[in-house]
């Protein structure tokens, strides 16, 4: 069958159903030769393919995972309507002439919260009312915020659109904790999983559940960390040609993992309980930049769950390489450790025997 989008599904519900095996196929991976092709011929192509066992499946996770991912990605872009509704709140005010998001860091805290309410319910400014809505620290900067509000007019239609996009707000974080509520009792039944990834540094339990939804709690369907990094589009290419090395840009796959892990990477590169990633960080961004650097991390926190998923141990940055490293690559190591060993030994002064 030949579809876009997500049309295939519910023929795959169908037959999974009936315990048939169904393969998901790339056509990137079955396409024909361009020139020499029609719909009977792709079908044919398709077939000898698949008989001869040169069909690579894509990754289809259990329904159990398809359902989490379903509201996990439903959550993601509940929270980009949330960012999205905040920057319209703020530019409302902005274009009213109320410059209050340059005094306060939060234009959603207690005080700018109250004081956004009274310039939208009042007709009249009155200063020292607004001074009396400000709390703890702020009180001190009641100067600038009074000199941030004044000057301002709000037409009555401004008025009404500002209370649409508050209650619209107000409505979205509505939305995101009745999500987040389904979500916590899907999940009981990985909560081993998700305290396992919480050790790793910045990953947390929002996080974890987004990586669990999206690659499941199996790693033998991966095979090794390398094929996982690959399929979650965290590899760079390999475009050579004639002894000529081309674009080694990383791939679009992993449009819901990839931006989770990398806000990860984002978190564990500050982490003050734990130094390793921003060691790692410093290190690889001198040679490669800050951008390359992040994907980099990324993929040492990916390939950190493989390892963790697959053995059941904690986060452990020593045996972080241990994995999937070939015998040659080792031996090399290993040999660059000793040399490093003996030059250390005659720098004192002392012989090896």
């Amino acid at each position: 069958m030949e579809s876009t989008g997500k049309y295939w599904v519910p023929v795959f519900n169908i037959l999974e159903g009936y315990g048939i095996r169904v393969t998901i196929a790339n056509p990137k991976w079955v396409k024909a030769v361009k020139g020499n092709k029609d719909d009977t011929k792709d079908s044919k192509w398709i077939g000898d393919l698949f008989r001869l066992g040169l069909v690579p499946g894509s990754y289809i996770p259990p329904k159990p995972i398809r359902l989490l991912r379903e509201f996990t990605r439903y959550r993601s872009k509940l929270v980009s309507m949330k960012s999205s509704e905040k920057n319209r709140f703020q530019n409302a005010f902005t274009v009213c002439n109320v410059a209050l998001d340059s005094v306060v860091s939060d234009m959603f805290g207690k005080s700018a919260s109250a004081i956004t309410d009274y310039l939208m319910s009042e007709e009249a400014f009155d200063p020292e009312h607004c001074v009396s809505l400000l709390q703890r620290s702020l009180k001190k900067k009641s100067d600038a915020v009074i000199e941030s509000i004044e000057g301002f007019f709000i037409e009555p239609e401004q008025k009404f659109r500002m209370r649409i996009v508050r209650s619209h707000l107000d409505y979205i974080t509505a939305a995101i904790a009745d999500v987040d509520n389904m979500i916590s009792s899907m999940v009981a039944e990985h909560e081993s999983a998700i305290a396992l990834m919480c050790t790793i540094p910045g990953v947390d339990r929002n996080s974890a559940i987004t990586v669990i939804s999206e690659v499941g709690t199996d790693m033998t369907q991966f095979g090794s960390s390398k094929r996982l990094c690959c399929w979650a589009g965290l590899t760079p290419g390999n475009n050579e040609s004639a002894g000529k090395k081309k674009s080694v840009r990383i791939t679009r796959a992993g449009v819901y993992l990839k931006p989770a892990l990398v806000q990860v990477a984002h978190a564990a590169v500050k982490s003050k309980d734990s130094s390793y990633f921003r060691l790692k960080f410093e290190q690889i961004s001198k040679r490669r930049g800050k951008k390359r650097a992040i994907i980099a991390i990324a993929r040492m926190i990916l390939t950190a769950i493989f390892a963790m998923l697959s053995t059941g141990e904690v986060f452990n940055p020593c045996d972080l390489y241990k994995l999937d490293m070939p015998e040659a690559l080792k031996n090399k190591q290993k040999e660059k450790a000793l040399r490093q060993a003996i030059r250390l030994i005659e720098s004192q002064g002392l012989s090896v025997g």
